[in-house]
């Protein structure tokens, strides 16, 4: 594999050689080839790292989700099943019954909820869903609950070390997340763990920057330029081949947000984000009640095909894998990124906001993700049939053709639906790249130093990106930007497995204080 790695990396270093050949052919690259042309043996080689597959049972898995899913069902026992037992607290944690405006931090339980899931609802939630169950049938659905709720625990571990060890800057600021419980936890272990730590931390910094800038960004402005521009007539729009006006509209309103720091994107988001959930959701009901009679023949198809799946969708552990699949990249969980957010929380005790975190797997996965799903499965996937979207995306049918997808199975019921797809599109790629800003930015801070003009560099450098994702359509850009948002998974897991004991000894302090009265519930 690293033979293939340094291999890859050295042909990368012939670009720009290759790219001077280019122009001198008769027919010039355009822009997005010249894109293409840098870009791709880069995304290679990290895909190569990042993607690389092992084999079970006659299918070939990316390690990636492997390490994710055996993380979170390692953390979901460890932890004593923590996202079951710690629901219900939760719920009263995020409404504020537990708050105290004196407590160190930025922004409420809720607003930092809300940050942190505009980072995780997305077009994902949409498109990534519609190939899961293309490609893994209606029984993907039962895999990916079950992967929604041991993600749960993960996120709620990441978390809780993301306020252990978070910085409490002299202006009140805060800085948290993975770069730091890597830097700190591991130095209180010892010299030699310090160093690993270290590594760990510049490494997922880097990768998150990265992913910051492409997945977090790039992909999400893209997704919804080329949405709407399909609404308003696709060859005929007015906004066909001048997708960087949108851009340039979306970076305005991007950067208007992000000057403001985590407590002008947390306005922004515990408004924006349960509005444009609700809408969606609200959608989703209608179609399932509207459908009401085909529900349980919905959820026989999901349980019949979780266990004894059809051949066409690739037998069990192909059903599996998609609903693994989708749920691992659809939540995040185990990532990290999420622990940068909600590290700003008001809270002296770290674990109030780890049991407010593991909502975030439930809402984005079990629920939001879930109810695509339904819809699709009720509506017997649109108008386009559940074989010839298997046939679409087994040949590589991209989110492009997976919006479409979801968008004609709610289009069956509410005809009118494509356009408020467009708006919930725009929306959701809003909310993401605003949280992935802070992502980066924290994460950027983290590696050149927290000042002004550091932080400046990088809001600028992110608005820019935004203005050209709209304006290309460099799919090994995109792919770069995916790699790298999992790229962060592998130092953030292992880190998570050297420092869970203690979360876990936090935890029994913070369950002993609720028990005796120490943490009081407000009325």
């Amino acid at each position: 594999m690293m033979k293939k790695f340094y291999a890859v990396l050295v042909s990368s270093l012939l670009t720009p050689l290759l790219l001077l050949a280019q122009e001198v052919q008769d027919r010039p690259m355009t822009t997005d080839e010249k894109i293409n042309s840098f870009f791709q043996p880069i995304t290679t080689a990290i895909e190569s790292v990042v993607f690389f597959t092992v084999s079970f049972g006659g299918f070939t898995i990316p390690f990636v989700l492997v390490w994710l899913i055996a993380g979170a069902a390692f953390f979901t026992i460890y932890m004593g099943f923590v996202n079951i037992r710690a629901f219900r607290h939760s719920i009263d944690v995020v409404r504020g019954k537990y708050d105290d405006p004196n407590d160190s931090g930025e922004v409420s339980h809720f607003q930092a909820l809300t940050a942190a899931l505009s980072g995780t609802v997305g077009v994902g939630n949409i498109a990534g869903v519609a190939i899961a169950v293309s490609l893994g049938g209606p029984g993907a659905t039962f895999w990916m609950i079950v992967a929604g709720l041991l993600g749960m625990s993960s996120k709620f571990v990441e978390c809780s070390l993301g306020v252990m060890y978070r910085n409490i800057n002299p202006d009140g600021s805060v800085s948290g997340g993975p770069m730091y419980y890597m830097d700190k936890g591991f130095r209180e272990k010892g010299p030699g763990w310090a160093v690993v730590g270290k590594i760990l931390a510049v490494m997922f910094a880097i990768a998150c920057v990265g992913g910051s800038f492409g997945g977090g960004n790039m992909v999400q402005v893209n997704q919804a330029t080329q949405q709407l521009i399909a609404v308003t007539g696709g060859e005929n729009s007015f906004l066909a081949g001048q997708g960087w006006i949108f851009g340039a509209v979306m970076a305005g309103l991007v950067a208007i947000i992000i000057l403001g720091g985590i407590k002008s994107i947390a306005r922004v988001t515990d408004k924006l984000v349960p509005g444009m959930v609700g809408i969606y959701v609200l959608a989703a009901l209608i179609i399932l009640i509207y459908h009401i009679g085909d529900i349980p023949a919905a959820f026989g198809k999901i349980l019949s095909g979780a266990f004894n799946a059809d051949a066409l969708y690739g037998g069990l552990v192909g059903v599996l894998i998609q609903g693994f699949r989708r749920a691992a990249f659809s939540n995040e969980a185990g990532v990290g990124s999420a622990s940068i957010a909600h590290s700003a929380v008001k809270t002296d005790e770290p674990i109030s906001e780890g049991v407010v975190s593991l909502l975030e797997p439930f809402i984005d996965t079990v629920v939001i993700c879930t109810m695509t799903a339904l819809v699709i499965v009720v509506s017997d996937y649109g108008s386009i049939g559940a074989e010839a979207a298997y046939q679409s995306f087994s040949t590589g049918g991209g989110n492009e053709a997976a919006i479409a997808l979801t968008s004609s199975a709610f289009e069956q019921t509410i005809s009118w639906f494509p356009i408020i797809l467009s708006i919930a599109v725009i929306l959701f790629a809003l909310s993401t790249m605003i949280s992935w800003s802070y992502y980066g930015l924290k994460s950027w801070t983290y590696l050149f130093g927290e000042t002004k003009l550091s932080e400046n560099i990088f809001k600028t450098l992110f608005c820019i990106f935004v203005i050209i994702g709209s304006a290309i359509s460099a799919r090994s850009v995109f792919d770069f930007g995916d790699a790298m948002i999992f790229a962060m998974c592998f130092p953030n897991v292992l880190a998570l497995y050297v420092l869970i004991p203690k979360v876990k000894e936090a935890y029994k302090k913070y369950t002993g204080k609720i028990k005796s009265g120490e943490i009081a519930m407000h009325d």
